[in-house]
């Protein structure tokens, strides 16, 4: 199973991004996803959560200009950014909680990151 983000950049305080986390390989299930990021000199920070329910979860630091979303006919997760500010700087990671056969475990896999850089 490999996890692939897109979509950073770098863009102006006030701007959006939206970032794209596809799942590919042996997949049966894709359970809960989740963005994580992680700034220089900073521990690694949740962002959002999306469950295969679409319940979603939220930093507050986010609330009401990030939008989690997925599409699971194609196993894809998506972040929506909007009115960024330049402390969302950093790279961000996704992950999802995968099962490849029915009755077997689920592992969690991670994406490689994608950059963000807020400033003017």
């Amino acid at each position: 199973v490999q996890l692939q983000a897109s979509g950073g950049g770098l863009v102006q305080p006030g701007g959006s991004l939206r970032l794209s986390c596809a799942a590919s390989g042996s997949i049966f299930s894709v359970d809960a996803m989740a963005w994580y990021r992680q700034a220089p000199g900073k521990q690694r920070e949740l962002v959002a959560t999306i469950t295969n329910s679409d319940s979603t979860n939220y930093a507050e630091s986010v609330k009401g200009r990030f939008t989690v979303s997925r599409d699971n006919a194609e196993n894809t997760m998506f972040l929506q950014m909007n009115s960024l500010k330049p402390e969302d700087t950093a790279v961000y990671y996704c992950n999802a909680d995968v099962k490849s056969r029915s009755y077997g475990p689920r592992y969690r896999y991670w994406g490689q990151g994608t950059q963000v850089t807020v400033s003017s």
